[in-house]
């Protein structure tokens, strides 16, 4: 029989599948309200207009992660999950709707609002509610849930080129998904214990496991012991105690080095990257590919993080992305001096991004939510996350904002040697700073941190 927690986990993280159709929204649909018969601005929209609906998501998604961290607190993970969908489906509504550059600024930061909550959420409320043997695992599904919301929204995103047809499908989506989690989702025992609520904590534990009360005791004293042991803490909570500091490190460092390494400039840009290198094959086409191939290959970590553990993963994904970056900035270099002496080559780039996104979704995609989600005590878990997940939406905002300007005036190229110098740094960062949590639990985790 199939554990309820397995069950709910799972619909938990369809909210990953919304978060991940949001961020690849602009790869589409900029070129879609730039034309006179499918969007509103019949050719006028500018390329600043156009990278600021792209980045605007960045800065929702930074203030995002302390709205849904105090509400996590307040009203519990599952309620919280609830309200997350609320901003997808009003942002999607308004951009249905909207003719100005103005409106779709708002609908996009609304958006962001409710993708950082998303990745500040889903890891805590997947830590909580999975058995240890099964945290690393269900910990990476996550990734496999985005993956598929951004192969959804480079599909669909194409065939469907009606702005307002397309928009509207997303809120649908969205408001399905409320209802789903309403009646199938559960509320995480850690907020019961937090709440002095131990028999509703005992209940909810039994039936997470499928078994009976007497059997979840000892589970559930680990619970209670180790929210008792720790002072309910502020942000600044974070940094008065050795074990914090180093779960903020490594949570804070490794999202900031998933977003240096250029993803998100990546997945928002994708048709402009192939249409600038060249490439003979329509860039829509080209982004299903890479959208097909980090969907395909989301579903490598789950299998092997128990197995190889993260920093294995993390470096391995590290070195992966920096040489795959690496050829594709010399390529992009050469044709910008000579386009004949590339013209052979045209494949590189497609080739290229496809080895970056396999290296990237085998370690920096899913793995440092997976860890979030581990090194953080009860404490300052709801705080901590919120930090970690804004520092890794401000990263990607400045990000995505260099890569434009950066772009237009010197070429694709150096943009992607910098983005390997900081590929090549995460390696580094993963062999010397962040803490193995491979079979351990959380309890053991916080030992270790603080020795």
């Amino acid at each position: 029989m199939v554990e309820y927690s397995l069950i709910t986990i799972l619909t938990g993280t369809i909210l990953g599948f919304i978060a991940g159709s949001s961020l690849t929204w602009t790869s589409p649909e900029i070129t879609y309200l730039n034309q006179t018969d499918t969007g509103p601005f019949d050719g006028t929209l500018t390329s600043s207009d156009g990278s600021w609906i792209g980045g605007v998501l960045s800065i929702g998604a930074a203030v995002g992660p302390f709205l849904y961290g105090y509400l996590a607190s307040l009203i519990g993970l599952k309620y919280t999950i609830l309200a997350s969908t609320v901003p997808f489906a009003v942002s999607s509504v308004i951009s249905a709707f909207a003719n100005t550059v103005a409106e779709f600024l708002v609908a996009r930061l609304i958006t962001g609002i409710g993708v950082g909550g998303a990745f500040a959420i889903l890891p805590m409320y997947i830590a909580e509610l999975a058995q240890d043997e099964q945290r690393g695992v269900l910990g990476t599904v996550m990734n496999c849930f985005i993956c598929f919301g951004l192969i959804f929204t480079y599909v669909s995103g194409y065939f469907i080129s009606k702005v307002m047809a397309f928009n509207l499908l997303l809120a649908g989506i969205a408001c399905c998904f409320f209802l789903l989690f309403f009646f199938i989702g559960s509320e995480s025992p850690f907020y019961y214990v937090q709440k002095k609520q131990i028999g509703m904590a005992r209940k909810t534990l039994a039936k997470l496991r499928n078994t009976s009360e007497d059997s979840v005791e000892k589970e559930l004293q680990g619970i209670i012991e180790e929210i008792q042991k720790e002072e309910k803490g502020n942000i600044f909570q974070i940094f008065k105690s050795k074990g914090t500091v180093k779960a903020f490190i490594i949570g804070a460092g490794l999202v900031f080095f998933q977003q240096a390494s250029g993803i998100n400039a990546v997945l928002f840009f994708a048709q402009d990257i192939f249409k600038q290198a060249g490439t003979s094959l329509e860039p829509g086409y080209c982004s299903m590919i890479i959208g097909s191939v980090q969907f395909g290959t989301s579903f490598i970590t789950p299998l092997a993080s128990n197995t190889f553990g993260r920093k294995f993963l993390l470096i391995t994904s590290g070195i992966g992305m920096a040489l795959s970056e690496s050829i594709l900035g010399i390529y992009g270099i050469l044709r910008e001096k000579n386009e004949e002496s590339v013209s052979s080559l045209a494949f590189l780039p497609i080739l290229s991004l496809v080895l970056y996104i396999i290296t990237y979704n085998i370690g920096f995609g899913p793995l440092p939510w997976a860890v979030i989600g581990e090194v953080f005590p009860s404490s300052v878990k709801s705080s901590a996350s919120a930090l970690s997940t804004s520092i890794c939406w401000i990263t990607s905002f400045i990000i995505t904002k260099w890569f434009g300007q950066v772009a237009a005036s010197l070429g694709q190229g150096p943009c992607f040697m910098g983005f390997a110098l900081f590929s090549l740094l995460a390696a580094a960062f993963t062999q010397f700073v962040v803490l193995e949590t491979k079979g351990k639990s959380l309890a053991e985790i916080q030992v270790d941190l603080n020795k």
